[in-house]
């Protein structure tokens, strides 16, 4: 029996035009090519890359990454790190919160269990509690029968809201105060900095973002000091999304990149001015899309809600040459309505195949089993390999 549905199992070595709708698509030259120059720019600058696989929720596309040049991944939720861990991912950062005992049994346990691989796990903090329990957890886990030998030790950061305003401590003293209680526990070993400013990414223009990120620079440096104060090495800062890394990376602050969504690019982070220090990436993700339905003033596409996500905008038309000339409306679960764009008067024809690009990349995968990876583009191209969103609705 196939792992794949019918439908899917014979698409590889096939034209991109046999791919039935709505699909979610990549573009692997474009993925490499926007890989290749993150893994350049991280090189240049001297700083890791971990990017973010909660965007793409693959273990497949996690290893190619790693391949790529980073040193592990990161994701948000426990259950995204177990699934990257048994795909054979073993250096994974949870880069938020994780208060619940249950939870922080299950981190305790992956962390032992990546340590024969010489795999790491880390963990992000923002109150003495979530200290204390994780400690506990981890030392139920040093103790469980028929582990001998297995004293491990789990990574973690101070997590410091640099702009942001959802979790994180104040920067300074506050967080001095954590790594303080972090030390004086055996199975937790301080590690350094969480300093993700999410508001900033979105920010349009370059000025805009520079100014932003240099206010949560000043905070991260105040931080650094005060640590050096107490005699405590400040370890690695780490942060930075696709909006605004470059900025991080030319601070001398940041040791660490988590930028993710770069690797497709959607259509809310291209209407970003560029930062001319920073690399030009292409947009490698698609919805596929056909026209059921046709009429004098608007089309429809079977490409709805469940096919993208909205909360950063709808989706873009994308064409393979030259403008679209459509504007893509909001059409309910199962629908999208296409009109001319301002000054046209083009509509597709009835059962046209056409291409969306998604307002925002994370959320959309996640409603999607599979995405299909195309050679040699989407004009002409060929179905090279599915992949399987081994972490679709891990949420917990």
């Amino acid at each position: 029996m196939s792992k794949f549905p019918a439908h899917l199992s014979g698409l590889i070595g096939k034209s991109v035009n046999d791919i039935d709708t709505p699909a979610l698509v990549i573009d692997l030259d474009a993925m490499k090519r926007n890989l290749g120059r993150m893994a350049e720019f991280a090189k240049k600058h001297r700083v890791h890359w971990r990017p973010h696989a909660k965007m793409h929720k693959s273990v497949q596309l996690a290893k190619m990454q790693i391949k790529a040049g980073a040193v592990g991944v990161c994701v948000q939720k426990t259950a995204e790190a177990e699934i990257m861990v048994a795909g054979g991912v073993h250096n994974v950062y949870i880069s938020n919160q994780v208060i619940a005992p249950a939870k922080l049994a299950r981190v305790a346990a992956l962390t032992q269990a990546v340590a024969p691989h010489g795999g790491q796990m880390a963990i992000a903090v923002d109150s003495a509690e979530g200290i204390i329990r994780l400690a506990q957890a981890m030392t139920q886990a040093r103790i469980r029968p028929g582990l001998p030998g297995m004293a491990t030790v789990i990574d973690v950061f101070v997590e410091i809201d640099v702009g942001q305003g959802r979790c994180g401590v104040q920067p300074g003293e506050a967080a001095v105060t954590l790594a303080l209680e972090i030390r004086k526990h055996p199975a937790l070993r301080f590690a350094g900095i969480q300093a993700y400013h999410g508001k900033a990414q979105h920010v349009r223009s370059v000025q805009e973002r520079r100014l932003a990120c240099a206010v949560a620079m000043e905070a991260v440096d105040m931080t650094c000091r005060l640590l050096q104060a107490q005699g405590m090495k400040p370890g690695l800062v780490t942060g930075a999304g696709t909006g605004s890394f470059a900025l991080e990376a030319a601070s001398g602050i940041y040791g660490e990149l988590q930028s993710g969504s770069f690797m497709f690019m959607d259509a809310d982070y291209a209407q970003n001015e560029r930062d001319p220090v920073q690399p030009h990436f292409e947009h490698a993700l698609f919805v596929k899309t056909q026209v059921i339905s046709s009429h004098a003033s608007h089309a429809v596409c079977d490409a709805g809600h469940k096919s993208h996500a909205i909360d950063s905008g709808l989706p873009r038309v994308h064409t393979l040459a030259g403008p679209s000339g459509l504007d893509y409306f909001n059409g309910g679960d199962e629908h999208g309505i296409l009109r001319p764009e301002a000054g046209s008067t083009r509509l597709p024809e009835l059962g046209q195949h056409l291409w969306l690009i998604p307002g925002h990349c994370d959320p959309t995968v996640n409603l999607h089993d599979v995405m299909i990876g195309v050679g040699d583009g989407l004009r002409q191209g060929t179905v090279e390999r599915i992949i399987r969103v081994d972490a679709r609705g891990a949420m917990t």
